[in-house]
């Protein structure tokens, strides 16, 4: 099975999510997240249509490192 091309990885120390998407065989960075509304922004200024109903499907996203919706700092 192959990855989920959408990485919401672990907290930082100062609060907030770094969120990437492998593209064309590379991985590029969307931005700091620090809510779930963050990402689904991100997502939908990347071309990504009805970006709120994927957070939770494994085959689009994968939440690293820490509880999925979460932000706090780590």
């Amino acid at each position: 099975m192959a990855n989920p091309p959408i990485v919401i990885h672990r907290p930082t120390p100062s609060g907030g999510r770094r969120v990437t998407v492998h593209y064309e065989g590379r991985d590029e960075i969307l931005g700091l997240a620090h809510s779930d509304h963050d990402v689904i922004v991100f997502l939908s200024e990347a071309g990504l249509e009805e970006a709120d109903r994927i957070l939770d499907n494994p085959v689009w996203v994968e939440w690293r490192g820490g509880r999925a919706h979460r932000y706090e700092a780590a």
